[in-house]
């Protein structure tokens, strides 16, 4: 009943043996745009609003404003399209902070990641919530953060049934967008279109006014804090070269594309959005959103026969809105696992986040960032304007040192790189338009939001360290055990035993994950335990498949050939010893349920068969070892002994 109600909620396994298991799960460039790009484009919902509210009595001036938000959109855009390019495997601004810049500089990278991407989904929901909230009554206004509890919790449910599921389900409320607020724009642009001359003519009365009075840095000073609080406009282009794991093959010529889909829309948007709060006369209006007000500015008075088209143009335009942003809470379950998996790949975080589910969904990192997002919204209590400033802080942080580790890589290999001045100018531009957004963001902000999400920031940098340095300890523990053991011979010499292993003699079936002083230490612990007793040993190894191999056709060969070696090394240091021995592998996403198979069809094969595998202790057990450590063999031991295997678990020292 149990995998029944699994299946129904959260789909069938997935076999990651099925060769066409990367075509089903993997994204075409426009799913991507839909799935990695909503985050960029639903910014358009707000970021442009928080700039436009920034200029305070100089609206003309949005007219540059839009201008330059175009600009910035393109150059950041054209810099992670490079980015893809070098950087075909992944990763995003973490791996190239971490390559570039150095390890400390990568988790800070991704640190800043991780806050971003739970925040993209906090931030996603109550922006979504605020448009579809300003259709309704001012009494339906405390029910507003519930339903951003309500919302949350679904599009966590939604993204465990898998990748491609959750982005194609979503799709046509995508498209909706796109479609409506092209026409909005073209719309506000076409019917004001004789009035451009005069907004331009005014845009420079009011810029030469305002220089005389105040004085020309007291006006770029505004019109710089304008665009650096509309700095959450730009949030969401960093997704696509973070996430290029899911995209399809070529991933690169994927990834460009994708880039290119993004950047076009949201520049298009965002600048045509900014232009029409301009032309409209729009301004803010309590309990609504400045693109609501745009739209009632634009369709309210339509009307067609008597009935009054322009409402209902306006309820399609803020639900297609609020639709959206719900949408770009995609980019934060599919980036933020995507960035949790690769820091765990390299020690910084629990190693359990790189796992995949049978959905092949890295499910560790969806639940931790569904956790974090409630907890952003239940802190903020769905003020949109504090998250924001939160959200753009540690986006531009990556910003920046992606950029930067980009310029020094140019400036490095300059003789190799034919190119590199025009390269350089790019990612040169970008630096110093990141870094200004950051300066300003935080001197502006840091009262209203900036100080906790430094905090917060901080505090997952420092956890990171404590746990890369325990794995440091355990994994010099280990060297010591391999350079001890694994230097004992491997050969398969002469006094090997002869003829087939009996099957009814006593059988040692022996869980080992790699050729390894920890393997050797189980043998010689067996030995100690059962001296001269077992006359066949059987080796069994489960390849897991996790965000760091799940990768391609090629990878999954790799692991398998690679298991296979290690195996054979077993094999033939016991045959070296006198035992006759054999192994089983198996390829799969969990080890615990396919090692029950195999060790289940092996005591079918050896009646005499037991089942050893080895676990880890430390002289003082804390609290945090289960979380770092997993419980494989425990979990092992408690499955087998219901079917009636005797399980033993070896104890092994290490700290």
């Amino acid at each position: 009943m149990w995998r029944k109600l699994r299946e129904f909620f959260f789909g069938r396994p997935k076999d990651v043996n099925d060769p066409e298991i990367f075509q089903h799960v993997s994204l075409i460039a426009f799913l991507a745009w839909v799935g990695l790009g909503a985050d960029g484009l639903s910014s358009s919902a707000y970021g442009p609003e928080q700039a436009f509210e920034a200029l305070k009595g100089h609206s003309h001036l949005g007219i540059l404003l839009a201008l330059m938000t175009a600009i910035t959109i393109v150059v950041i855009s054209i810099a992670y399209s490079n980015l893809i390019e070098h950087f075909p495997g992944g990763g995003g601004g973490y791996l190239v902070a971490s390559k570039l810049l150095g390890k400390d500089a990568g988790v800070i990278s991704g640190c800043a990641l991780l806050v971003d991407y739970f925040l993209t989904i906090t931030v996603s929901v109550v922006a979504g919530c605020d448009a579809m909230w300003s259709l309704f009554p001012p009494w339906m206004v405390p029910y507003k953060v519930p339903a951003e509890f309500i919302a949350l919790i679904f599009l966590m449910w939604l993204n465990m049934r898998g990748v491609k599921e959750s982005v194609t389900f979503i799709a046509p409320i995508f498209m909706v967008f796109v479609v409506s607020h092209f026409f909005i724009i073209v719309f506000a642009i076409g019917s004001h279109f004789m009035d451009l001359p005069r907004v331009v003519t005014d845009a420079a009365t009011d810029f030469q006014s305002a220089s005389s009075t105040m004085g020309l840095g007291a006006v770029l000073m505004i019109l710089l804090r304008a665009y650096c609080m509309g700095g959450g406009t730009y949030t969401g282009i960093e997704a696509v070269s973070n996430g290029l794991g899911i995209l399809r093959e070529p991933r690169v010529q994927t990834g460009k594309k994708t880039m290119f889909l993004m950047a076009g829309s949201l520049a298009f948007t965002a600048g045509g959005i900014l232009l029409g709060y301009l032309l409209t006369n729009a301004t803010p209006v309590p309990g609504k959103t400045m693109n609501a007000v745009l739209v009632e500015n634009l369709f309210a008075t339509w009307m067609i026969g008597g009935f009054a088209v322009g409402k209902w143009i306006v309820v399609v335009s803020l639900l297609s809105e609020a639709a959206l942003l719900f949408v770009a809470a995609q980019t934060g379950f599919l980036g933020g696992p995507q960035v949790l998996a690769n820091m765990a790949v390299d020690s910084w975080m629990p190693h359990r986040f790189s796992q995949l589910s049978d959905r092949l969904v890295t499910q560790n990192g969806v639940y931790l960032m569904g956790i974090a997002a409630l907890g952003a919204l239940a802190y903020s209590r769905g003020h949109i304007t504090t998250l924001v400033v939160m959200y753009s802080i540690n986006v531009f942080v990556t910003f920046t040192l992606t950029e930067l580790g980009m310029s020094r890589r140019w400036i490095v290999e300059r003789k190799n790189v034919p190119n590199w001045k025009s390269l350089l100018a790019i990612h040169g531009t970008g630096l110093v338009m990141c870094l200004c957004i950051l300066l300003v963001t935080l001197f502006e902000k840091f009262m209203e939001g900036g100080w906790m999400t430094t905090i917060v920031t901080g505090a997952t940098i420092g956890l990171c360290y404590l746990i890369r340095n325990h794995y440091r300890e355990v994994q010099s523990s280990f060297k010591r055990l391999d350079e001890l053991l694994t230097t004992l011979p491997v050969a398969n010499e002469p006094g090997a035993p002869a003829g087939e292993m009996q099957r009814n003699a006593p059988t040692a079936v022996v869980l080992v994950n790699r050729w390894s002083g920890f393997g050797i230490h189980q043998l010689l612990s067996i030995q100690r335990l059962f001296p001269n007793y077992f006359k066949n040993f059987i080796f069994v190894t489960v390849g897991v498949v996790d965000s760091g191999n799940f990768k391609g056709a090629a990878e999954i060969d790799g692991l398998e050939a690679k298991i296979k070696d290690d195996l054979e090394k077993y094999v033939a240091w016991c045959r070296h010893h006198g035992f006759h021995a054999d192994y089983r592998m198996e390829i799969d996403i969990e080890v615990v349920r396919k090692a029950q198979e195999i060790c289940r069809d092996v005591a079918k094969e050896f009646p005499r068969a037991i089942c050893f595998a080895g676990k880890l202790i430390f002289q003082e057990e804390r609290m945090y070892h289960d979380i770092l450590h997993n419980e494989t063999a425990a979990s092992i031991q408690r499955q087998l002994q219901f079917d009636g295997i005797q399980t033993i678990i070896l104890p092994i020292r290490v700290l």
